[in-house]
C-alpha cells in the first residue's frame, strides 16, 4: 500500500510557503534599496538592457569630464591669443612711427628695442603653459616651443615642439580637433602670414633706421596680424563646440539617469502593498496549516 496523502500536501504547502517568503523578500529588498532590480535574478531580460544604459552613462559622464579639463586650455589658448593679437597693435602703431621719413636714427633705433620688447612678448603667448603643458607645442607638450635670443638678427629659435594630432570626443561619438601649433599659429609657411619673421624683419628694419624697408615689413605685420586673428578665432570656435558638447553631454546623462530609473527603480508604494499582501497570504496559510487535522500511520490502518 502507497501513503501519498499526507507527504504530497507537506510538499506542495512548502512549495506555496517558499513562494509567498519570495514574495515578502523581493518586496522587503525594493522597499529597503528603492530598486526593482537588485541582483540578475530579480529581472534576468532586463540585465542586458540595464548594463548597456549604465555604460553609456559611464562613457558619457567620463566625457563630460574631457571636456571640462579641454575647456581650461582652450580658454588659456583663446586668452593668450588675444594677448598676441594686442601685441601686434601695438607693433604696427610702432611700425608707422617708424615709417616716416623725419625720424632719425635714435628715434627709429628706441622704437626697435619696443618692438624687440614686443618680440618676446609674442614668443611668451607661442610658450603658454598650463599644468606643466605647453598648450602650443603638439604632441611633444613637455618643451617650449621657442626659445628667444634678442641679441640675434634671428631672434627666435627653430620650433622645439612636434605636430598635433589631438582631438575631443563629442559624446554623440564624433570628433574634432582642439588645438594648433605654435608653428602653424605664429610661423605660418607663408611668408606673408608668418608672424615672427615679420615682426623680426621690423625690429631689423628699424635697427638699420632704413624707412624703405620698414615699410615694406610694415606691410608684412599687418598680413600677419589679419592671419593670427583668424588663428583666435580657431580657437573662438572650439570654445563654441566645448561648450555645446558639455551642453549636449549634460543633456544625455539627465535623460540616461532617467531611463536607468525607469529599468531598475521600485515602484515603492505598490511594493509596500505586494509586501502587506504577502504576509497577510502567509499568516493565513501558516494558520490554516496549524488547525489542519494531523493523521498518522495507525490512522490509515484502521
Amino acid at each position: 500500500m502507497t501513503l501519498k496523502g499526507p507527504d504530497a500536501h507537506s510538499d506542495r504547502f512548502l512549495n506555496d510557503l517558499a513562494a509567498i517568503n519570495q514574495r515578502i523578500g523581493r518586496a522587503t529588498r525594493e522597499i529597503s534599496s528603492g530598486r526593482r532590480i537588485n541582483s540578475p535574478s530579480d529581472a534576468p531580460d532586463e540585465i542586458s538592457q540595464l548594463l548597456s544604459l549604465r555604460s553609456s552613462l559611464s562613457s558619457t559622464v567620463q566625457s563630460k569630464s574631457n571636456l571640462g579639463l579641454v575647456q581650461t586650455e582652450v580658454d588659456t589658448a583663446e586668452r593668450a591669443l588675444s594677448h598676441a593679437v594686442d601685441v601686434l597693435d601695438r607693433v604696427q602703431v610702432l611700425g608707422t612711427q617708424g615709417a616716416t621719413d623725419l625720424l632719425d636714427s635714435e628715434v627709429r633705433r628706441t622704437l626697435a628695442g619696443e618692438v624687440e620688447q614686443l618680440l618676446g612678448q609674442l614668443v611668451n603667448a607661442a610658450n603658454t603653459e598650463i599644468e606643466g603643458r605647453f598648450v602650443f607645442a603638439g604632441d611633444t607638450d613637455q618643451t617650449p616651443p621657442y626659445t628667444f635670443d634678442a641679441s640675434q638678427d634671428d631672434a627666435i629659435s627653430d620650433y622645439g615642439g612636434a605636430s598635433t594630432t589631438r582631438q575631443l570626443g563629442h559624446p554623440s561619438g564624433s570628433r574634432f580637433a582642439v588645438s594648433k601649433t605654435a608653428q602653424a599659429i605664429f610661423e605660418a609657411a607663408e611668408p606673408e602670414n608668418n608672424v615672427f619673421g615679420a615682426v623680426n624683419e621690423l625690429r631689423n628694419a628699424l635697427r638699420a633706421s632704413d624707412p624703405a624697408a620698414v615699410r615694406t615689413a610694415l606691410a608684412h605685420v599687418r598680413t600677419a596680424a589679419k592671419y593670427l586673428n583668424g588663428q583666435q578665432s580657431f580657437y573662438g570656435g572650439v570654445q563654441n563646440q566645448v561648450t555645446e558638447a558639455t551642453e549636449y553631454a549634460e543633456k544625455q546623462i539627465v535623460l540616461l539617469k532617467q531611463r536607468i530609473s525607469s529599468v531598475e527603480d521600485a515602484d515603492v508604494t505598490a511594493a509596500i502593498l505586494e509586501l502587506k499582501e504577502a504576509t497577510q497570504v502567509q499568516e493565513l496559510a501558516l494558520a490554516a496549516e496549524a488547525r489542519r487535522p494531523r493523521t498518522t500511520l495507525f490512522d490509515y490502518l484502521r
